[in-house]
């Protein structure tokens, strides 16, 4: 049972939310809050899982919830749910700690899906902002990373698993492990989205 917080201004959006999750198989519901302030007040009582996110909030911005959050309760994992595809709120949310970008367009597969991607050790991404990503990487003189690391940072990008990384490069899970160890090391970085954040600003792969 995975369970989700929501954090969601527009009381429509964040009402079917609550119903996807609590009518979906594996999920649960375990809170739908219109702002960041409420939702941290009770996360401490009601825990969840995963946190979906919006960006624009009242009063603390959805970027400055996910910092909060990741700093409070580092092991619950933070999936953006927004209408904003910019770069800037890419970059900015998965700098905060965001583990995953969505657009509201996605359909409601697609967000169980992602939920359970997060779960997984995934970093899902809507294609649209995946691709954006991908395509905003050109690869600069000064990246301290070897071909092999841009690789896999790569793959990290597009929100793969460490297991699906080793399948689609030929390689086992802890030579990939071994990869991610060096990439966090040479980009001063501790964790997947904080890695790919830094390399979406850098333009490292």
């Amino acid at each position: 049972m995975i369970r989700v917080a929501i954090v969601e201004d527009d009381a429509d959006i964040r009402s079917a939310l609550a119903e996807l999750l609590n009518s979906s198989a594996g999920f649960q519901c375990a809170g739908a809050y219109a702002n960041c302030e409420a939702a941290m007040a009770e996360m401490d009582r009601n825990p969840p899982e995963v946190v979906l996110m919006d960006i624009v909030l009242p009063g603390m911005s959805g970027i400055e919830g996910v910092a909060a959050i990741r700093k409070r309760f580092p092991d619950v994992d933070v999936l953006m749910l927004t209408v904003h595809p910019d770069d800037r709120f890419v970059y900015e949310a998965l700098a905060a700690g965001a583990t995953g970008y969505l657009l509201k367009e996605s359909d409601t597969d697609r967000i169980l899906d992602a939920l359970r991607e997060v779960r997984g050790g995934g970093a899902p991404m809507s294609r649209a902002i995946a691709r954006r990503v991908v395509e905003s990487f050109h690869r600069t003189q000064e990246s301290p990373l070897s071909e092999r690391e841009r690789e896999v940072l790569s793959q990290l990008c597009q929100g793969r698993s460490y297991s699906n990384i080793a399948h689609a490069l030929f390689v086992s899970q802890e030579t990939v492990h071994f990869h991610i160890k060096n990439i966090y090391r040479k980009l001063q970085v501790h964790s997947k989205s904080a890695a790919v954040a830094r390399a979406l600003k850098d333009r490292l792969v």
